[in-house]
């Protein structure tokens, strides 16, 4: 397992992550964290904007796409950046989480990456001897 929460896998054209976690909860929350710390440097972003997410999936992969692309959609259709998840409940169907979350400000956040989607391309979440991994490749 790696030291931290995640690491960039390379990628041609798309950008790849190994996410890893204690528990199912924890990959998510990391699952997130990965996501808006590729898009903007989190150490800049305020939990000033509560929200609630509730996600569906056919299976653990499925679930974990649809959580990426519910966080994506917060960042690209209202303008929210994700500070910081806490998993309320995970299952391999269903997640709810609340999100602290900060509006994006241009003169205070700079963009690393433009995510465009999350893919189900090589698409994993697998049960490790120390934790979760998870992999997901992102178009960018």
């Amino acid at each position: 397992m790696a030291v931290g929460p995640y690491r960039l896998l390379d990628h041609t054209a798309d950008l790849g992550l190994e996410i890893y976690g204690r528990d199912l909860a924890d990959l998510f929350a990391n699952a997130c964290f990965a996501l808006f710390d590729n898009i903007t440097d989190l150490s800049r972003v305020k939990a000033s904007v509560a929200r609630s997410l509730a996600v569906t999936g056919d299976d653990l992969p499925d679930l974990m796409v649809n959580w990426l692309r519910e966080l994506l959609a917060l960042w690209t259709i209202d303008g929210l950046l994700v500070a910081s998840a806490r998993v309320k409940a995970v299952s391999e169907t269903r997640l709810t989480a609340e999100l602290a979350c900060d509006a994006y400000a241009a003169d205070r956040h700079d963009l690393k990456s433009d995510i465009k989607a999350v893919t189900y391309h090589q698409i994993a979440v697998t049960r490790e001897a120390g934790g979760w991994t998870a992999r997901v490749v992102m178009d960018v």
